[in-house]
């Protein structure tokens, strides 16, 4: 998507920084004032904390990435799940993946715990097909065969809100959002200056810590940032796999984040706004080595070294006019990724970098109450180099987008919303998404009907495009044809919710790889479909309950004669199962806030079995699941202090995933987090 799109800069309107009092709120045509929606959009803790204000309106959850536009979440037609800085603090989870591994139609894989490679599966499409932001800045690794983020680089100390956008999204967001799209916004600045901070020690040889400097004038809104992440002890390499006298090593993982978010309104019509946020990472690792003469694999008797650096950055202005009627955003974001691996083993050895600029215009055009017309055109650069003791490869490409989404509402039942999105990229030529959702309400009754249907599309990454002996610049997009409908039931004046999706995807033009020729060619296709099903509880003022099933069935499809490729489990000649999506997935979240000091969480991730590869060979294996269960207390000592606590995998649960690589056992964690 265009880098502004998901989640527009908060500074952009004058009424950021008014507080949230009923007289002082300005109600432009649309649903809300573009100012407020934009408030709610980057500053979601600072909106729940006013309800401590008499005169506080109490607002219903706003969603940004279904439309681009801040939208109450009950006229969203769009499956979405979102995540906020409180349920992040709450659950004390650390990094993105612990805060995506509970949310439905999700599957996360990660190579052995903290700082290990990381996937996201959204509905059983392919880890790439998952187009992810970061403050809008599309943070896709250029320099990786498939072009997808390794989400296990991003802490989550300085994250406002996330949001899960599922099914095909191409026709907001162009390529890449096959199967969904995850929106990161960081935290806005707001009110007095204030210092953070925490500290925390515990299992696997974790000591983290963060600090942060935060706060708004009447003109500028704020937030610095570090982060330092570190685990020096975790056990990755299941024993069974290390031949006899050979070592083992642990993983050891370190990361520092730097994140800096202003906001500067510079005018009464103008803001401007800037973002940056620098990774650095190091992972101590056991690479696979095949020595002679059997040349069957084994771990390497000597750990190498992963070095991970990327940089994310964007400057925006926001230009308001006629009353707030249009909002107009123009801009450009960068992102540089750096990838170097050294250690003995020189099959895993070298150096990959990748960049990408976006720039940006959009405007959002009020035309009546409950009506808008979103229009916007996007310029993106992208290139790769990459430096092994084999080949050497230097790449770029470029891609000219433009988008328009009507959104708008009859009375207080219908809701819908329509986009379209023409592409023309420079390397296989133009191409058109879109996609419809509409949502029904019966307020008489607490009964939400909802569906998508829309289409996406995955561009081919640069280094399946020209990688040398595997390139092919004759390669097509991936594409897809989705669709959704569902609906959502609230009872008990909303003390109880539930609902129920069925989705079904339709891909095609899947690049695999063709061993008689070596290159990647456009020959396979799959059908993803399944449903995701929740209940929402709460069972007193002080206690709440959600549980999430998501059933997910996937077939790929290959012409007779072809192989399947490493990536899929035969079934017969023609069809066979992606690795790495379970038919089943429960979760379990549950919170309890016995006094107004004390707050306690506990959550349980139930996977069933998948089908996987094994990890030294070429063989494939019916993959057990697992039970997670992790529980955490937060005890509030003072207005300035608390202590918290957490135990992960409870129950101790032992499992690979994927196989060959042991997730985390029992850990107990606890530190102190400090507010002044």
């Amino acid at each position: 998507m265009p880098a502004a799109l998901p989640c527009p800069t908060a500074g952009a309107a004058r009424a950021v920084r008014i507080p949230l009092r009923c007289a002082k709120l300005h109600l432009a045509p649309g649903r809300l004032a573009p100012a407020l929606l934009l408030l709610a959009c980057a500053s979601t803790p600072a909106l729940a904390q006013s309800t401590d204000d008499q005169n506080a309106i109490d607002l219903p959850e706003l969603v940004v990435s279904a439309t681009g536009i801040p939208t109450p979440e009950n006229e969203v037609a769009s499956s979405v799940s979102v995540v906020t800085a409180e349920d992040i603090e709450r659950r004390q989870q650390r990094t993105l993946p612990d805060v995506l591994q509970s949310l439905p139609g999700l599957n996360v894989v990660q190579t052995g715990g903290p700082g290990g490679q990381t996937s996201v599966f959204i509905r059983g499409t392919n880890s790439n097909h998952v187009k992810v932001l970061i403050d809008g800045i599309d943070a896709g690794n250029p320099s990786t065969p498939n072009g997808a983020f390794d989400f296990g680089q991003l802490l989550a100390t300085d994250l406002a809100r996330v949001e899960v956008l599922r099914g095909p999204q191409s026709g907001l967001y162009g390529s890449d959002a096959i199967g969904g799209v995850i929106s990161v916004t960081t935290k806005k600045g707001d009110g007095p200056a204030k210092v953070t901070g925490h500290v925390e020690g515990g299992a696997l040889g974790t000591f983290n810590q963060a600090a942060a400097l935060s706060g708004s004038t009447d003109k500028l809104a704020y937030s610095f940032n570090v982060t330092h992440f570190s685990s020096t002890d975790i056990p990755v390499t299941p024993q069974n796999l290390v031949p006899f006298g050979y070592p083992t090593h642990s993983n050891a993982y370190d990361n520092w984040t730097y994140s800096t978010r202003l906001d500067y309104q510079a005018a009464d019509a103008l803001a401007v706004n800037f973002i940056a946020r620098y990774i650095d990472s190091r992972l101590a690792f056991t690479p696979d080595t095949y020595p002679p003469p059997t040349y069957e694999g084994i771990p390497a008797a000597e750990t190498s070294t992963s070095l991970a650096s990327m940089f994310f950055t964007k400057g925006e202005g926001v230009w308001n006019a006629f009353d707030d009627h249009l909002v107009t955003t123009f801009g450009a974001s960068a992102m540089t990724t750096s990838n170097p691996t050294s250690g003995p083993n020189t099959a895993v050895n070298g150096q990959y970098e990748g960049d990408r600029q976006i720039y940006y215009l959009r405007s959002n055009l009020a035309l009546a109450p409950g009506q808008n017309l979103l229009m916007g055109l996007e310029r993106r650069n992208e290139g790769m180099t990459s430096r092994t003791a084999y080949t050497e490869m230097d790449a770029s490409t470029g891609n000219t987008g433009a988008y328009g989404e009507v959104q708008g509402s009859l009375g207080e039942r219908f809701f819908g919303a329509a986009n379209i999105r023409y592409d023309d990229d420079d390397t296989f030529g133009d191409h058109t998404t879109f996609r419809l959702a509409p949502a029904l309400l019966f307020p008489e009754t607490g009964t939400k009907l909802k569906a998508s249907y829309g289409t996406g599309f995955k561009a081919p990454s640069l280094y399946q495009l020209y990688a040398p002996y595997y390139g092919n610049a004759e390669l097509k997009p991936e594409e897809s044809t989705g669709y959704d409908a569902g609906f959502e039931q609230q009872l008990w004046g909303g003390r109880v919710t539930f609902g129920a999706t069925y989705f079904h995807n339709d891909i095609t033009n899947l690049i695999s790889y063709d061993p008689a020729t070596y290159q990647n060619v456009n020959i396979s296709s799959a059908t993803t479909q399944g449903a995701e099903t929740f209940v929402a509880v709460a069972v007193t003022d002080r206690i709440d309950v959600r549980v999430d099933y998501t059933y997910t069935h996937v077939v790929g499809y290959m012409p007779v004669g072809q192989p399947f490729g490493a990536a899929c489990a035969p079934i017969d000649i023609t069809s066979c199962t992606p690795l790495r999506r379970p038919n089943t997935k429960v979760s379990v979240t549950l919170g309890w806030r016995p006094t107004d000091e004390l707050d306690l969480s506990a959550s349980l991730v139930y996977a069933s079995s998948w089908w996987d590869i094994v990890r030294l060979t070429a063989d494939y294996i019916d993959q057990p699941g697992y039970t997670v269960v992790n529980i955490a207390a937060n005890y509030k000592l003072t207005t300035h202090a608390m202590v918290f606590a957490r135990i992960d995998n409870l129950f101790d649960q032992t499992y690979e995933n994927p196989n060959g690589f042991l997730a985390p056992g029992f850990g107990a964690y606890g530190g102190l987090r400090l507010t002044y």
